[in-house]
């Protein structure tokens, strides 16, 4: 039985996530942090509905911060598979989630210098060292090259559109 979960960007354009299940393999597609509106970034905080450590591999479409940018938190929270994406997109994750932690971290210091911050102290949903820490499990692999991504069931191509 294939199983195709939305986890995020639904009824929204934002925090693409979806998990995709077959034969006890799980697969998920983007790792995307929720942007735009308060109530839509703190859904960033929310434990997620299932476990990292049991997704065996990812596929991150592209290098946007709604695609991409929750992969730092989804391997501190225990992923320990690989994230299969274009060479483009590999060389743009480490610019993009570099970026997005120093905006967190700058953030949360804000929060509390001016101490309007809920929680003392306001952390960053991650850090600089968390991202140094997820992209070893990137892996690039060729537009139109297949590859098999987990289990005898995840055979992908990452074709040209």
């Amino acid at each position: 039985m294939i199983r195709l979960a939305f986890h995020g960007a639904a009824e929204t354009v934002t925090g693409s996530k979806y998990l995709l299940e077959c034969d006890g393999s799980r697969l998920l597609i983007d790792c995307g942090l929720f942007q735009g509106l308060k109530e839509l970034r703190l859904k960033n905080w929310q434990p997620l509905p299932f476990e990292p450590a049991a997704v065996d591999a990812a596929v991150i479409t592209h290098a946007h911060i709604d695609h991409l940018g929750y992969f730092p938190r989804f391997v501190k929270g225990g992923f320990r598979g690989r994230a299969w994406c274009t060479p483009a997109t590999e060389d743009l994750a480490e610019i993009m989630l570099l970026d997005s932690a120093h905006n967190q971290e700058d953030d949360a210091d804000y929060a509390n210098r001016k101490g309007f911050s809920k929680h003392h102290p306001a952390l960053p949903l991650y850090s600089a060292r968390d991202v140094h820490q997820a992209l070893p499990r990137l892996k690039a692999v060729d537009r139109g090259e297949w590859f098999h991504a987990c289990g005898p069931f995840w055979c992908l191509n990452i074709k040209k559109i």
